[in-house]
Order: structure tokens, then C-alpha cells, then sequence
């Protein structure tokens, strides 16, 4: 499954991400514990608010366990030694699921 858009904010709470990740809130809070560039700002409750840093951040690793299969260390060892490479990857992936949505949108006007 791969995520959906998500609307252009300043800041994103954790139940939008999990929706739009299609993952559950607390593998996001674990995800925060594991990857130390995951850092969301709090309020005095506690609650998380997620930067669009974050937000990539998020989504290199939901690449790399989710769509890539790799474990939390093999991630965190990709990230290391290849960042750019795995952003570029993304990027592509990203480019081409919006191309591929847009011809079914003009092959289903036809």
C-alpha cells in the first residue's frame, strides 16, 4: 500500500500520519524511538506534532521496512551509508504513482 497525499501543513498530527502511512500510531512512535532524525515537537500534553522534515523522514523509512522489506537495522545501515540514494529512489517511486494516477484519471475521461 503505498501512502496517500497529504495536504500541505506546517505541522501533522500523528493520527494523519498513521492514516496516511497506513500504519498504526504506536509503529510510529516506535519508529521515533528507533530513528533519532524522527523528532516531533510536543505541546505541554505530550502531544506530537510532525515538521515535513519528519514527515520525510518517515516516509525513507517506510520505504525502506515497508515497501523494501528491510529490518530496522538494515534500514538504519542503508540510511547511513546511502541517504541520497534512497531519497532519489523515493522521489522516482513518488513521481511515477502520480503519473500512473494520472493517466488512469485521463484513460477513465476517454
Amino acid at each position: 500500500m503505498s501512502p496517500k497525499v497529504l495536504p500541505d501543513k506546517i505541522y501533522y498530527s500523528i493520527s494523519e500520519l498513521s492514516e496516511h502511512f497506513g500504519v498504526a500510531q504506536s509503529l510510529l512512535r516506535y519508529w521515533e524511538k528507533e530513528f533519532d532524525k524522527i523528532n516531533p515537537k510536543r505541546n505541554k500534553k505530550g502531544t506530537r506534532f510532525y515538521s515535513k522534515q519528519d514527515v520525510e523522514q518517515i516516509k525513507l523509512v517506510y520505504h525502506l521496512v515497508k515497501e523494501q522489506g528491510h529490518t530496522l537495522e538494515g534500514a538504519r545501515q542503508k540510511l547511513k551509508r546511502s541517504k541520497k540514494k534512497v531519497e532519489v529512489r523515493v522521489e522516482v517511486k513518488d513521481r511515477l504513482e502520480k503519473i500512473k494516477a494520472d493517466l488512469t484519471a485521463l484513460r477513465d475521461q476517454l
